[in-house]
């Protein structure tokens, strides 16, 4: 059986999709069974849906970052019953910050930042965007910022080990056969 360029071409991005629609799957399920754990307090959660977001970064680019955080955080709303609720505002406005400092970190300093960097700035982000909310939409009171100092150090500790699962998912799937010219064109 011979194959051209265009049916190698048209496998991979048969492929590309297929492994993005299972990155998005997997960060939507990890979004719904994080959201079902107790928290110690509100809005901490580790964010291990971030860790599929990272992993599409670094094999994909940054418009798989975007497409799967988005889904994520509407399929994962959607899924709970809070689609439009002020839950769904803090999520969705640390997500897109969150995004936004990990495509932007990513684009501007590929070379020198690995995934724990990207990570940690998404974590800051997105705390830094969801107590933002809370206060423009639901806490009104300045001392609202008092937990900042709190969200921070949570979020740096969470972006580091987000940061080295999604490292260690992305070398472990760039090792399977499926992504051989992704590797190749990576090393």
């Amino acid at each position: 059986m011979t194959s051209s360029a265009a049916e190698y071409t048209e496998l991979e991005r048969v492929r590309r999709r297929v492994f993005l629609a299972l990155f998005i799957a997997l960060a939507v399920a990890l979004h719904t069974f994080e959201a079902l754990l107790p928290n110690p307090l509100p809005w901490f959660r580790l964010g291990l849906a971030n860790i599929l977001g990272l992993t599409a970064l670094f094999i994909y680019g940054v418009r798989e970052l975007w497409i799967v955080s988005i889904a994520r955080i509407l399929v994962g709303s959607l899924i709970l019953g809070n689609l439009f609720s002020p839950g769904f505002l803090l999520s969705l406005s640390g997500g897109l910050l969150a995004t936004l400092l990990m495509a932007t970190s990513y684009r501007l300093w590929q070379a020198k930042i690995g995934p724990v960097g990207v990570s940690v700035l998404g974590a800051l982000g997105h705390a830094g965007g969801q107590l933002l909310i809370a206060w423009l939409l639901i806490i009104r009171h300045p001392s609202v910022w008092l937990m900042l100092p709190f969200f921070l150090l949570f979020s740096l500790i969470s972006g580091i080990v987000n940061g080295l699962a999604a490292d260690l998912l992305r070398e472990s799937l760039l090792n399977h056969p499926a992504f051989a010219r992704l590797r190749k064109l990576a090393g």
